[in-house]
């Protein structure tokens, strides 16, 4: 019986290449929280082609580094044409930012709109003590 969702599904944008996200040196020592909100964020379902839609909201604590606002959005905006699960975005968005600016923190929500009657919220975080998501 064959799987109407291959690997090639599953892995499908991982590791797609992706605009650079630039950071700039953080002139503040004392923690504080960033929040950036990309309210109409799309990406494309891999197997049936169709256009996702929600809403990614990125919450991190700059070390070193903070995110340049319009490198983060074209970074964002190349999913557009991307072939990626909705699990899958949220945990690369995560990634992707943790490499570049190399938070205290960082915590991604991708609250996507419904689909066939079901919606999606997931979440994944980063901390540098745990190491992990």
């Amino acid at each position: 019986m064959k799987r109407a969702y291959t690997d090639e599904h599953a892995a499908s944008g991982v590791e797609a290449p992706l605009p650079e996200i630039e950071t700039w040196p953080n002139q503040f020592r004392e923690p504080y929280e960033i929040e950036i909100a990309m309210p109409e964020f799309t990406s494309v379902c891999p197997k049936t082609g169709l256009p996702d839609f929600g809403k990614v909201v990125l919450r991190y604590v700059p070390d070193r580094l903070c995110l340049e606002l319009k490198s983060y959005k074209m970074y964002l905006l190349a999913y557009r044409e991307l072939g990626i699960f909705q699990e899958n975005v949220v945990n690369r968005v995560l990634r992707d930012v943790v490499r570049a600016a190399r938070p205290v923190c960082a915590t991604v929500v991708g609250d996507f709109t419904p689909r066939g009657g079901l919606s999606t919220v997931v979440t994944a975080t980063w901390s540098r003590k745990r190491g992990k998501r």
